[in-house]
């Protein structure tokens, strides 16, 4: 099944994203330093540091996310509960941004997005789909244990 070059793919795409989303944040700070920028009366230094530390701490974000996918695709097993609700999340912000995106940047962005949360879905139903599968083979005696409910199995 494409579960692995999904997951790959995907971790691929997460760790261009977290690169390109620092990289724009940095820009976005020199642009708000270089033009002595404030808003409300902030202090235009204060407000380019967030700036960075804004782009940091999404492209971190992004990157753990990336690893989870990436770990996923090299063990060929379903993320554990945290990496499950990391990329949960991670569809969710795509999401979210992919609604935004098309008023105040564009339908290619949208498409970007999209497409991100469909690796992202994809992966996630595609790895439990499997765990599913794999915990049927065992409770249906693939161990040679007990069922579910605690009576020996018939030989």
């Amino acid at each position: 099944m494409a579960r692995r070059p999904v997951a790959w793919v995907g971790a691929i795409v997460l760790f261009a994203e977290a690169v390109g989303i620092a990289l724009l944040n940095w820009f976005l700070g020199l642009v708000v330093d270089k033009q002595d920028m404030s808003l409300a009366g902030l202090d235009p230094r204060a407000m380019t540091v967030s700036t960075w530390i804004a782009g940091v701490l999404f492209g971190g974000y992004l990157a753990l996310c990336g690893i989870v996918l990436a770990r996923t695709a090299a063990r060929d097993r379903a993320p554990g509960t945290f990496g499950r609700l990391l990329l949960i999340s991670c569809a969710v912000v795509h999401a979210l941004l992919g609604a935004f995106s098309v008023g105040l940047v564009g339908w290619p962005a949208f498409v970007f997005m999209m497409v991100v949360l469909g690796l992202l879905v994809l992966t996630l139903v595609a790895y439990d789909k499997k765990a599913q599968q794999d915990g049927g083979a065992r409770a249906d005696g693939g161990s040679g244990g007990t069922p579910e409910n605690g009576a020996p199995q018939p030989a």
